[in-house]
């Protein structure tokens, strides 16, 4: 009986231990459409930054309305910095 009393005491503090690190865990600093690089552009959101143009463009959108292909190196070629 006292060895399930014990059990019982050392499972009870890992699992606290654990419910505090997941709580820390979960409260940081990366919200959803937060990535912003160094122009301002939001990766996540498929955007990426036109030299250019001078601002963020999502290379398919700019593609089709500027008639080139939709590859990263005709994007590049178009928008490189």
């Amino acid at each position: 009986m006292k060895n399930a009393s014990i059990i019982v005491v050392v499972l009870s503090i890992l699992l606290v231990g654990c419910a505090n690190h997941q709580s820390k865990g979960s409260n940081n600093d990366s919200v959803v459409g937060s990535d912003k690089d160094k122009h301002g552009c939001i990766g996540s959101a498929g955007y990426s930054w036109c030299a250019r143009s001078k601002k963020c463009e999502r290379p398919w959108e700019l593609a089709e309305k500027i008639g080139f292909a939709n590859t990263p190196g005709d994007f590049e070629e178009y928008c490189g910095e």
